[in-house]
C-alpha cells in the first residue's frame, strides 16, 4: 500500500468562519469553498483540492491537556526565508507557543483560536546534515540557521515543478 503523504486535515472548530479567517490571515491559506458550517482552505503553494477542512462545531470544549487525540499537524516551508516570515507572522498573531530546532528540522509551534496546535517546518537537505544534527534537538535560532544554511536553500523534500 504505497501512502505518498497526506493530503489533507479536517477540524473540527467552533466556528469555521473563525478559523478560516486565522488560517488566511496569518498562514496565508485560501478559501477554496465554504458553506453554512464549513470551509475548506488550501495551502499557499499547494496543488491539492484542500489542504485544510474547517467544520463548526458550536457546542465543543475543548479536549483536556494528556487526553488522547491529534497532538499538531505539521506544514512545511521551501526556505528558512520562509520559516522567518511565519515566525513574524505568528507572532504579530500572538498565536506562537514554542520553536525547536530538532537538527534534521526547524520547527515554530503555533495555536489557531480553538487552541488547536500546528508546526510550521523547514526539512534540512540530505546532503548538509551531520552526526551532531541527527543528535541535537534544542532551542532554535533560526538566524544562526540561516547564517549556516542560507536563506533561500530549498528544503529536502521541497518538489520543484516540472
Amino acid at each position: 500500500m504505497p501512502i505518498r503523504g497526506l493530503n489533507h486535515a479536517v477540524l473540527w472548530v467552533r466556528d469555521a468562519a473563525r478559523s478560516s479567517a486565522f488560517y488566511v490571515d496569518v498562514l496565508g491559506f485560501r478559501a477554496v469553498h465554504t458553506s453554512d458550517r464549513a470551509v475548506f482552505l488550501q495551502a499557499p503553494d499547494s496543488h491539492n483540492d484542500h489542504d485544510l477542512g474547517l467544520f463548526t462545531l458550536p457546542d465543543a470544549t475543548a479536549a483536556p491537556s494528556g487526553s488522547v487525540g491529534l497532538y499538531h499537524l505539521a506544514w512545511e516551508v521551501p526556505t528558512l526565508a520562509d520559516l522567518q516570515t511565519y515566525l513574524d507572522a505568528l507572532q504579530t498573531a500572538g498565536a506562537l507557543v514554542g520553536s525547536t530546532d530538532h537538527g534534521t528540522t526547524k520547527a515554530l509551534y503555533a495555536k489557531d483560536p480553538d487552541g488547536l496546535e500546528f508546526e510550521i517546518c523547514w526539512l534540512v537537505p540530505q546532503s548538509q546534515i551531520t552526526d551532531a544534527d541527527r543528535a541535537h534537538n534544542g532551542p532554535l535560532d533560526l538566524a544562526t540557521d540561516i547564517t549556516r544554511f542560507g536563506a533561500d536553500t530549498p528544503g529536502e523534500s521541497v518538489r520543484v515543478p516540472a
